[in-house]
């Protein structure tokens, strides 16, 4: 069933001229994306988004810890049970449109064992978590919101390091739908089987810690 954006262009006497511009504006915008690929390195977090280059600003210490300490109890569990690849900021995702580097993924055992030594472009992953920052909340709620649900990525979880809090969005049909919001208590996780993350272990290095030693002996 179309959406109600393409039911007023089926219905506009236009269609033909807007379908001639969108491409256009799509032509333009994949040879933009083109020289995006051509001039990646290593070196700079860069996005690209709804056709224009987003270039990440250095983030604070709280942003940097949370999204490490996370990756670090992420890691741990899933190599000790080689569930798959877990990822850590530096790592670009493809979708149909635009281009990631998620502060954490992580990629189910089947879809990473596709991937290549040099490999630097990779498909959508199963789960994603962004720590948020004043200059990327807006779309950390927005556009990436929107785009991890229409491609399938299972769970998403924002996280809040100034409130130090965390939340858990869960893929129901084709949107995401909350399933967790605290700044306490454990976060259960759905595409990482049976993966359970105390909350203050993200953002508390002794809490880290302990959680980290739980999930290599377990």
């Amino acid at each position: 069933m179309p959406d109600a954006v393409l039911e007023q262009l089926l219905e506009s006497p236009k269609l033909n001229v807007l379908f001639a511009q969108l491409q256009r504006i799509v032509s333009e915008e994949q040879a933009r994306r083109q020289h995006f690929y051509a001039t990646l390195h290593e070196g700079e977090k860069r996005e690209f988004i709804n056709g224009e280059v987003i270039v990440q600003s250095p983030v604070k210490l709280r942003h940097s810890l949370a999204s490490y300490n996370l990756a670090m109890l992420l890691g741990a569990y899933v190599r000790r049970r080689k569930l798959g690849l877990v990822a850590h900021e530096k790592l670009l995702i493809a979708l149909t449109r635009n281009d990631y580097e998620p502060d954490v993924c992580f990629f189910a055992a089947d879809k990473a064992a596709t991937f290549q030594p040099d490999q630097m472009i990779f498909p959508a992953p199963d789960f994603v978590a962004e720590v948020l920052s004043p200059s990327t909340e807006a779309i950390d709620r927005g556009v990436k919101f929107e785009d991890y649900a229409a491609h399938g990525i299972t769970e998403y979880w924002i996280i809040d390091p100034d409130n130090e809090r965390i939340e858990q969005y869960l893929l129901e049909g084709e949107a995401y739908t909350l399933a967790f919001k605290a700044d306490s208590g454990v976060v259960r996780c759905r595409a990482v089987p049976g993966f359970v993350a105390p909350v203050r272990a993200v953002f508390d290095e002794a809490e880290n810690l302990a959680a980290l030693q739980r999930a290599v002996e377990d």
